[in-house]
């Protein structure tokens, strides 16, 4: 099933010009060659191995000060404004702050979908007309790192400084902006005593009957990146699947998926495999798409017709601006859900390589964390990753919910295998 082969035949292909890489465990410095060359987290020529962040080089080592003198030169030599593509309108509260802290720089910040930020950049890439200094964006499955690092789109940028106070595994493949993921929403009313499940497999649980226990309402999981990225962490973490059906139940988990008619290997007796095949059974699924809509399902939802929602965390909002009886369900096992992190990149190529890595040093806090950048970011359901940015808005925090750091490269080899199953199974 997986496809260590075919990652490796993409990952070749990347750029050769490649002149330095960092050690994934120490996180080093290796700088190397000129200022905005264009080097790449990816495929190490020289090892033959893929490598990850946090990479340091020269950029990683400058101030504040630095780089606003040499955002300022930039501007002189003709560069004109930065250009930030931006997958969130709250980027664009953060313009005001930054020209007021560097008033010698323009900035323009660009409110884009998430696929536009990619393609648009690989547009202006491909034709050598780069408008764009930055970048934010959200990588779920693997794509921004093993394809678009590998089609030289981006730079990475690790400010040493900052890096510092953000725990290393949320650093391995991009320099995360915050993090966020998505939870099972319960009504708190039907369930005054607290949150109804404590594992994952209890949301599939049946009643003596034979009747589902709960109604579920979520997104159409085949056209969710993030949710099917989620079901092919569980089978990359099957022993922990299975061990928790155990301590759960008493007993061990029966097996009763089929593991033929794909073109291509379907493990046998993989506990993530096993639950992907029970829940894409269940008769009691609706698909909604918008968010808001599914925890008011929630909150409709009765002790005696209990109902769970799959949504974004930041859908808590309801229960304060419209009076849901909504509440997360955190702490769940083997683990809550995957740590989504909004990245900022670095465009290669771009005309102001300097004022994007200063603006990138302001959006995330700056070196003390008190910069006021990253003040439009702060909400419920999105989570700061620096130790030195207080958590004012989440009654959860980050260490509390459950949740683990994605891990793009397993992933990524097996998120087409886990989509084509979901889809046939779905179809049964």
């Amino acid at each position: 099933m997986k496809k260590k082969l075919f990652a490796l035949l993409m990952a070749i292909v990347m750029l050769i010009g490649l002149t330095a890489c960092g050690n994934k465990d120490s996180g080093e410095d290796v700088s190397g060659g000129e200022e905005g060359s264009g080097l790449n987290l990816g495929y190490d020529s020289a090892t033959g191995e893929t490598f990850y962040g946090p990479y340091y080089d020269e950029w990683s080592e400058k101030s504040d000060e630095e780089l606003y003198e040499m955002a300022k030169e930039e501007v002189s030599n003709g560069a004109k404004k930065i250009v930030v593509y931006a997958t969130s309108s709250k980027m664009t509260k953060v313009k005001d702050d930054f020209i007021e802290a560097y008033p010698e720089l323009e900035l323009e910040v660009i409110d884009l979908d998430s696929d536009e930020v990619l393609s648009k950049a690989e547009i202006e890439n491909d034709s050598g007309n780069i408008n764009a200094d930055v970048l934010q964006s959200k990588d779920v499955n693997g794509e921004v790192f093993f394809e678009h690092y590998e089609k030289g789109v981006l730079e990475p940028y690790y400010p040493k400084d900052i890096c510092s106070h953000i725990d290393e595994a949320n650093l391995k493949y991009s320099f995360p902006l915050y993090a966020s993921q998505a939870f099972w929403y319960y009504n708190t009313e039907a369930f005054p005593d607290g949150q109804p499940i404590t594992s994952w497999w209890q949301i599939i649980e049946k009643n003596p009957d034979g009747s589902q226990k709960y109604r579920l309402f979520t997104k159409e999981i085949g056209q969710e990146t993030a949710y099917l990225s989620l079901f092919a962490s569980f089978i990359n973490h099957a022993d922990e699947m299975e061990a928790n059906y155990k301590e759960l139940y008493g007993e061990d988990l029966e097996y009763t998926y089929d593991p033929s008619g794909f073109e291509f290997e379907v493990p046998e007796n993989n506990a993530g495999v096993e639950y992907l095949w029970r829940f894409t059974q269940l008769q009691e699924m609706t698909f909604i798409g918008d968010g808001d809509e599914l925890v008011h399902a929630v909150h409709n939802s009765t002790a005696d017709d209990p109902a769970l929602a799959l949504a974004s965390a930041g859908k808590i909002g309801n229960r304060d601006e419209s009076g849901y009886n909504i509440a997360w369900c955190i702490g769940l096992k083997p683990y809550t859900a995957l740590l989504n992190t909004e990245s900022l990149f670095v465009v290669n190529g771009c005309d102001n390589p300097a004022g994007a890595r200063l603006f990138i040093r302001f959006v995330t806090g700056g070196a003390d964390g008190q910069s006021g950048g990253f003040k439009p970011f702060a909400k419920e359901g999105n989570w700061p990753l620096r130790d030195d940015i207080e958590d004012e808005k989440n009654p959860a925090k980050l260490p509390e919910l459950g949740a683990i750091a994605n891990e793009l490269d397993t992933i990524y080899d097996i998120y087409p295998d886990v989509r084509d199953m979901w889809l046939k199974w779905r179809d049964v």
